[in-house]
């Protein structure tokens, strides 16, 4: 292969294929290129960032109160005034939820001894701001050193695992007429209209599949292993300490965990009893769904494109599948303005998603710097570092590209209804690298 054709090349137009060419670059390589500094973590600093999302969530809940209240000494007309403290609550909702993410992003920085020096920090910030969104700290924790370990791989990653064209019952692979690489060119019209009516496209049905995995996919992951690995056996969870998701060390962290989502619980239940449902949906409820939906739309979209590879053991390393995923711009189509205060609200986990899957450790704070200089090395691959901003419509334009992928090949992408995928890959000249970077067991610990 010639120099020029070591370098990923996305599709020029629908009607064709790119090619990713899988990176032979070493973890060595990466974290060498991050300035020293970008390492250090600094409780103190950290715990400014908690304090400032939570004034923000009170301002924004006081400022609501307040024009409630203003709104009922100045009634309008019923159907007005319905709207109008409609719009109040749902403005706080947005906000709330927003800087709510920051908080839970908080605690996943503190999940992998990010927040602070200190061991004891981490977990008790970890566990004390996840449990209060009903997440159970140390079972997750455990899970997602295994997502780290093992990030993009078919049968050992965790969550966003594709499903195979055998897990969604489709017609078996037919050469004769399409390619198993997915290339437009070769995908017969009668083999993309069987695919379709197999697959079962249609908006109406995209829109309510993607509505209800915004809002349940992330309490469903914990607690039926929704998107998870489909070797697993059926109801596998979060909350039993016996699952196939640990092993016997991590018993009592998981009854910690549920510890902590069983104290939440009674929380609730203490709010509705003294305040009623109303004020806990306004205040709590609803800002928490949005929390959810949040979180599933930015970290869907890291792992989830149709340029991103998956892979299978014998081509997956810890560095090719940290690098299958790929940077977005929260509320990036909202203009710059939006754009960086999504990163601020929510500690610039999508801007800086890749980097945090090379180093897991570097805080949110250097984040940007780390990114900046991770990828001048990435330049010349022409990986894909950064994808579209994060969106609803980025949201639907993936979850319509990405519906499933073939039962063989080392190196899969996603094809879409019709079984056609946008890329395909090919191996630069270099041998493949194998440095596996990430030990599970300490960073479960």
């Amino acid at each position: 292969m010639s120099p020029s054709r070591n370098r990923t090349r996305p599709p020029a137009s629908e009607s064709e294929q790119g090619v990713y060419v899988v990176p032979d670059i070493t973890i060595k390589q990466l974290l060498s290129a991050i300035p020293a500094h970008c390492f250090k973590r600094s409780g103190p600093r950290s715990a400014v960032h908690l304090v400032w999302n939570l004034f923000v969530i009170l301002a924004c809940h006081k400022a609501a109160s307040l024009a409630d209240a203003a709104l009922a000494r100045h009634p309008l007309h019923p159907l007005a005034q319905s709207l109008a403290r409609f719009a109040i609550w749902a403005v706080y909702a947005f906000w709330s939820s927003l800087f709510g993410t920051g908080l839970w992003v908080m605690a996943h920085e503190a999940s992998h001894q990010a927040f602070a020096e200190s061991k004891m920090a981490n977990n008790v910030v970890g566990w004390a701001l996840h449990s209060s969104m009903g997440v159970p700290h140390f079972a997750w924790k455990v899970t997602h050193a295994k997502h780290h370990a093992a990030t993009g791989h078919m049968t050992q990653d965790q969550v966003f695992v594709p499903r195979t064209r055998a897990e969604m019952g489709l017609p078996p692979l037919d050469p004769a007429r399409e390619d198993p690489r997915g290339s437009p060119a070769h995908v017969t019209a009668e083999m993309r209209a069987e695919l379709w009516e197999a697959v079962g496209h249609s908006p109406a049905g995209e829109v309510l599949g993607l509505l209800s995995y915004l809002t349940l996919g992330w309490p469903l992951y914990l607690l039926v292993n929704i998107s998870g690995q489909a070797r697993y056996p059926k109801w596998t969870n979060h909350f039993n300490p016996h699952a196939v998701l640990f092993s016997p060390h991590h018993y009592r962290q998981v009854l910690v965990a549920d510890l902590g989502v069983f104290l939440w619980l009674a929380a609730m239940a203490v709010s509705v009893h003294v305040w009623g449902w109303a004020p806990f949906l306004r205040a709590y409820g609803v800002p928490y769904l949005c929390v959810n939906h949040w979180v599933i739309l930015i970290t869907f979209l890291q792992h989830t494109d149709p340029l991103l590879p998956h892979y299978r053991a014998p081509q997956h390393t810890f560095t090719r599948g940290a690098l299958a995923t790929v940077d977005r711009k929260l509320m990036g189509d909202w203009g710059r303005v939006m754009a960086w205060i999504g990163s601020h609200a929510t500690l610039s986990i999508a801007e800086t998603h890749l980097l945090h899957h090379v180093c897991s450790v570097i805080p949110h704070y250097h984040a940007h710097e780390a990114t900046h200089a991770l990828r001048k090395v990435l330049a010349p691959t022409g990986l894909p570092v950064e994808g579209n901003p994060v969106s609803w419509a980025e949201m639907y334009r993936v979850y319509k590209e990405c519906k499933f992928v073939e039962d063989e090949g080392d190196v899969v992408f996603y094809k879409n209804a019709h079984g056609v995928a946008r890329m395909h890959h090919a191996f630069a000249d270099a041998a493949a690298d194998s440095d596996s970077g990430v030990d599970v067991d300490s960073e479960s610990e």
